[in-house]
């Protein structure tokens, strides 16, 4: 933990939080904080400034708090990503949010298997508490915006065209295609498909919602690691 994330629940005043909950845990057993000490904090979904230990006790602490420092920039981009499966989904929630994706849309394809929709981390509560994992290890303080859409066709054909109009429209994809650009400064939304790549029924649809396929060499990478890979090219 980076930066300690404080939620409006955590204020008793303008300038005084009290936690006792695991950043408390974390602030005895990893920072061992003792009164005095100041910590990086950030306010969810604002700035970022310190913290000053004002009191501990056994079950919380009390901290006088300023803000004066704006979070990092988002990337200029909107990922599409097919759903992984449900182990790899909470690290890919706090991968994103640690590169500062500003955008996640989840959606489905032929190669998500039915029962994957049905896990418990696609609930609003497990997906913020992975999101707030993320912002604290980049010092970030604002959540991405994560929309879940289960019918890819109507997606793609409906609503993928207005998200991608005026961005560099990507879908990363094994095969014979043109390598993934490098550092761009541009707006792009990037699709990334599940493990083993888009059927070529998925390609056509999303080459002809405007986004090229690209790919990042032989190599068929997981999940995690491909988004991980193109958005630190790209960026």
């Amino acid at each position: 933990m980076n930066l300690l994330l404080l939620e409006e629940a955590d204020f008793t005043a303008a300038d005084r939080v009290v936690l006792g909950d695991r950043r408390f845990t974390h602030m005895q057993e990893i920072h061992r904080v003792a009164v005095g000490d100041t910590l990086r904090v950030g306010r969810l979904g604002g700035q970022m400034g310190q913290a000053q230990v004002l009191r501990l006790e056994g079950h919380e602490a009390e901290l006088q708090v300023t803000f004066d420092q704006p979070p990092p920039a988002k990337l200029p981009l909107t990922l599409v990503l097919a759903l992984p499966r449900p182990k790899m989904l909470r690290r890919v929630f706090q991968t994103v949010a640690t590169m500062g994706v500003p955008k996640l849309i989840l959606v489905n394809s032929y190669r998500v298997e039915k029962s994957f929709w049905q896990t418990p981390f696609l609930e609003a509560d497990a997906i913020q508490e992975q999101l707030i994992l993320g912002l604290e290890q980049a010092r970030d303080t604002v959540l991405p915006e994560v929309i879940i859409e289960k019918r890819f066709k109507p997606f793609v054909e409906d609503r993928l065209p207005a998200i991608s109009a005026n961005t560099l429209g990507l879908v990363g994809h094994p095969g014979n295609h043109p390598p993934c650009p490098r550092g761009l400064n541009e707006p792009v939304t990037l699709a990334i498909g599940p493990e083993g790549g888009w059927i070529p029924y998925e390609v056509d649809l999303l080459s002809k919602a405007g986004l090229t396929p690209v790919q990042l060499g032989e190599r068929i990478l997981r999940v995690e690691t491909a988004v991980t890979a193109l958005l630190a090219r790209l960026f």
